[in-house]
């Protein structure tokens, strides 16, 4: 890391505030750009004009402006909202477990929500989205409780790889779990959208109980963000600083849960995101996490608002696994930032 010590003896950390403040401001005319062309392209596609009456002189006897107002703005804000949720909860996490390869995706935690979500399938049919919602945390939390509690068997605790591995055979158990109970059940149509990711069910409903939660919990990330630098430091750091390093991670992990369940039960189990989108800011903005956060929650918004009108035009009528495309990009990621560790153990 860019960090130096001052006469003080406080850390100097290394920030790039105007290329942070360029990929704000510029980042976020980008996603109302990428919102407006998601919003006109699909099966079929619609003019900016139709795009603009549909928003400002909504007809309910028009077609075109029903098709844009409960499905493809939806759409739009679930890809928004939960691409800034995956991308927040990835900083967090590799923030404070410095951890390179940490995501809730390579850590379990995005199928731990989808095995609770094929229970709530199976046993609890028809049950509301809030309780879906809520079903997802929990699971969240166990996977989450299963990866990092083996760092106490493990000889010399968890490094960045071993927490992988970690996280690969608790995904692998869960999905494994998830699959029986999807065959026994006969539940399979309903759980292979979650498994495979996407945003063709999302509807108004979803995005006004998900927003107060991913945009709050988003607002407290930023807030705690100096203390999660610090922690990116070392813990020995942070506390000798004055941090409360116990009661940090407790409201970084709850956030990460928050952030991973309630995008999983919208969108599914897309994963790397919260990989990618962290390494890239770092790279922009620095190792300031007063940065990382923010830009990261706008870069994220941007590549699922672009990966779900990828998917779309790549099949128009019979859309692409979110999850698939994201993964087209996110495995060699991962191997080139694993090759990476490896040579620095």
């Amino acid at each position: 890391m860019d960090v130096h010590s001052s006469p003080s003896q406080q850390p100097v950390i290394q920030s790039r505030p105007l290329a942070a403040l360029f990929i704000l401001i510029f980042g976020t005319l980008a996603l109302g750009l990428t919102a407006a062309i998601s919003i006109c392209v699909g099966a079929a596609d619609t003019s900016l004009s139709t795009v603009w009456d549909a928003l400002f002189h909504f007809n309910t006897d028009l077609t075109p402006h029903q098709i844009i107002r409960e499905l493809r703005i939806p759409r739009v804000l679930a890809a928004a909202l939960t691409g800034a949720a995956f991308a927040t909860a990835g900083a967090i996490m590799q923030g404070m477990t410095r951890n390179p390869l940490a995501d809730s995706g390579l850590l379990g935690i995005n199928a731990g929500a989808g095995v609770l979500l094929a229970v709530c399938f199976a046993f609890f049919p028809g049950m509301s989205f809030v309780n879906l919602m809520f079903f997802s945390f929990f699971g969240a939390a166990a996977a989450a409780g299963l990866v990092f509690g083996t760092g106490a068997f493990v000889k010399g605790g968890l490094t960045p790889v071993r927490l992988v591995l970690a996280g690969a055979a608790v995904t692998a158990l869960l999905l494994a779990i998830s699959d029986a109970i999807a065959i026994h059940y006969q539940v399979g149509r309903e759980l292979a959208f979650w498994l495979a990711g996407g945003m063709s069910g999302v509807e108004w409903a979803q995005i006004h109980i998900v927003w107060p939660w991913v945009l709050g919990s988003i607002v407290v990330a930023i807030m705690i963000s100096r203390s999660i630098t610090l922690l990116s430091l070392g813990e020995d750091i942070a506390i000798g600083l004055g941090q409360r390093t116990g009661l940090i991670k407790l409201i970084g992990t709850i956030l990460v849960l928050i952030l991973a369940g309630a995008s999983v039960s919208v969108v599914g189990a897309v994963g790397f995101v919260g990989l990618i989108i962290p390494h890239i800011a770092r790279y922009l903005v620095g190792v300031d996490y007063r940065w990382i956060i923010p830009c990261s929650a706008v870069l994220g918004s941007l590549l699922l608002i672009l990966a779900d009108i990828g998917a779309r035009l790549f099949n128009p009528y019979s859309e692409t696994p979110l999850g698939a495309l994201i993964a087209v990009i996110g495995v060699p990621f991962f191997l080139y930032l694993a090759i990476n560790e490896r040579r620095e153990l």
